[in-house]
């Protein structure tokens, strides 16, 4: 049941993100493992109306703050106010609780109010002037950043904050053929209006909590900790994937897993999967840095990797 909503819910936002079904993909597997996504792309490539066709799908709540300089920490997790008619104060909660948010330009924001919202990101809950608010599952939440370089007044997401994202995804421009499909489609409508919620979000919960169920045999294991490892390995890198990361990397293989109906884990699914877990956790050394990028390092790491012959697990 679970996958028919989930295939359904993606070909319903695939019509009103065209060309952007390998991220809509990860995107499911990220909410289904319990994480959250860093999407990098530069501004008008849709990645308000992506995260509001999510919320639309699942039938549930979607916040966005657009983040700059100067929103305080208050403006995400709300503030006790005080109330001249009633004489009392009154809580006005933010727009992190809800289940789908959009955190909008996230390194335009200052390390203080990062902080805040990455807690909330970790915990499932806020505390406002002492009082402690649980936020429902589920949360998902969808950061963006536009690529620094060039970009002055942002401040990037230290390391300890970005392992707390599950993924960093590169939308990209979409292809000529892509973006004239694009220009047809909508030259005369708007699809995001006929969407239609096709997954509830207990189902949501549901298919959590099978994806833990999700077989994986030592031989797929050992080779995702064989990656893991040798990020702490390499020459290039001083920072290499955490425990957290690794732990991360495997709810996101048992998500996929599931997506694709399977029960259990392949090394391919592994494979696929890593530079999405790698690339944003990883700090090159300085002469790394000048040599290469991320997403080179982490294919090298890739390549060194054998990876496992798959022995009829889950027979």
């Amino acid at each position: 049941m679970g996958n028919t909503s989930i295939h359904n819910a993606k070909e319903s936002i695939g019509r009103v993100i065209l060309g952007k079904n390998d991220v809509v993909e990860l995107l499911f597997i990220s909410i289904i493992a319990d994480g959250h996504v860093l999407l990098e792309s530069v501004p008008g490539s849709g990645k308000t109306k992506l995260a509001k066709s999510f919320a639309k799908v699942m039938n549930g709540k979607f916040s966005r703050i657009q983040f700059t300089p100067d929103v305080l920490p208050s403006d995400v997790t709300g503030i006790q106010f005080f109330n001249p008619k009633t004489q009392e104060f009154e809580l006005r909660k933010g727009p992190v609780m809800t289940n789908v948010l959009l955190a909008d330009e996230i390194n335009r924001a200052t390390p203080k109010t990062q902080s805040s919202l990455l807690e909330i990101m970790e915990e499932k809950q806020t505390t406002v002037d002492g009082q402690t608010l649980k936020i429902e599952a589920p949360l998902f939440v969808i950061a963006t950043q536009n690529p620094v370089e060039g970009n002055h007044g942002t401040f990037p997401l230290p390391e300890a904050q970005l392992d707390r994202f599950l993924f960093k995804i590169d939308m990209g421009y979409p292809s000529e053929v892509e973006e004239k499909n694009i220009l047809r489609t909508y030259q005369q409508d708007e699809p995001y209006g006929d969407l239609e919620a096709v997954i509830g979000l207990e189902e949501i919960l549901t298919l959590r909590n099978e994806a833990k169920e999700v077989e994986m045999e030592d031989d797929t294991m050992n080779y995702l900790l064989d990656l893991v490892r040798m990020t702490r390995e390499n020459l290039h890198i001083d920072l290499g994937v955490s425990t957290r990361g690794a732990l991360a990397f495997m709810r996101a293989c048992q998500a996929k897993a599931l997506l694709n109906g399977s029960e259990y884990v392949t090394p391919e699914d592994v494979k696929t999967l890593a530079p999405y877990v790698f690339e944003h956790r990883i700090v090159l050394s300085m002469e790394g840095s000048i040599r290469k990028t991320n997403a080179q390092v982490v294919n090298e790491v890739i390549e060194e990797v054998p990876v496992p012959v798959e022995t009829g697990a889950g027979r």
